[in-house]
């Protein structure tokens, strides 16, 4: 019987419709990297970001024909690696992508209405109502970058709010929104009052938004990413959010978040990332936009449907 091993805990789901699809699954969810490397007859390799997917490592596994990513994000897969050894890789963003979308619409509605700052200052027994008066959704104009399946779900939340939605995206060749404008980045740099990142990282979108790309916008805004940290560089958002050329952040991802996400804070905090803490013009979270129960389910389910296919034509 061909093996799966699952490196990170997953919803039930997954792992007992591997097992209904004719494999055995083996739980490792404590192994380290050295100790995963016996398991060199699996078939699978089930994860979600506990452990890199080097050249490396994977090369111990003599038989390896798939990786299931559950999420979205894969670059912490050598998909090079995974071409040239035929090895299939899979993920499931139509699992989290109506999280993602309704995190960050929270996040901006939050930040129209200064509604964290409001809440800590009733708790503290402040009563100011004037100097909480937000601002409301539908007039803006929001600049998505990324029409994937987390931008394409964003925007579609929005259309319910009469705002104006620019989106942009370099690789879509299809276009399936009526109600959504596709323009260049020009015309967010000219219009937009809120900015929201939908785009993996590569090295194309490292530091995306740096000191030149800020300086590029008409209007102040307010920056929303539920993308991957380090398509945003701390310094030049915190120099925005000085100036108010940035009005506001929503971040739930941050440039200083290991592979794993979990280890930030075991480290002397940078000066940059200090500011962000203490300032009342932004809301952070722990990477937990696409992290809802609903999506710990569907995740599985995506993943699941996607490796049966794939057997089905042959894998």
């Amino acid at each position: 019987m061909r093996k799966v091993l699952f490196l990170d805990t997953v919803h039930s789901s997954l792992f007992n419709g591997i097992r209904d699809l004719g494999f055995e699954p083996i739980e490792a969810y404590d192994k380290n990297e050295e100790e995963l490397r016996e398991y060199k007859d699996i078939s699978g390799l089930i994860i979600r970001s506990r452990i890199p997917m080097s050249k490396g490592f994977l090369s111990a596994f003599e038989n390896l024909n798939f990786i299931g990513r559950v999420g979205a994000g894969l670059e912490n897969i050598d998909l090079d690696y995974c071409n040239n050894q035929d090895i299939a890789v899979f993920s499931a963003p139509e699992g989290n992508r109506n999280a993602v979308a309704e995190h960050c619409l929270g996040m901006l509605l939050s930040l129209l209405n200064n509604l964290l700052v409001a809440d800590q200052e009733i708790r503290s027994g402040i009563w100011k109502r004037e100097e909480n008066r937000g601002s409301e959704l539908s007039p803006k104009v929001v600049g998505i970058i990324g029409m994937g399946n987390m931008g394409s779900a964003f925007a579609n939340l929005l259309s319910g709010f009469g705002c104006k939605i620019l989106a942009y995206d370099k690789y879509r060749k299809d276009w399936p929104f009526a109600h959504i404008e596709r323009v260049e980045l020009d015309e967010i740099f000219e219009h937009a009052n809120v900015l929201s990142f939908h785009v993996p990282l590569t090295d194309e979108t490292k530091y995306y938004l740096d000191d030149k790309f800020v300086s590029k916008f008409k209007n102040p805004f307010y920056l929303l990413n539920t993308a991957r940290g380090k398509v945003v560089e701390t310094k030049a958002l915190v120099e925005g959010l000085k100036d108010k050329k940035i009005l506001g952040a929503g971040l739930d991802v941050l440039e200083y978040e290991s592979s794993s996400f979990e280890d930030i804070f075991q480290n002397d905090l940078p000066e940059d990332f200090q500011y962000l803490l203490n300032s009342k013009r932004t809301i952070l979270s722990p990477h937990i936009a696409g992290w809802t129960q609903e999506s710990n389910y569907l995740l599985s389910h995506f993943l699941l449907q996607k490796i049966q296919k794939a057997l089905e034509n042959g894998l």
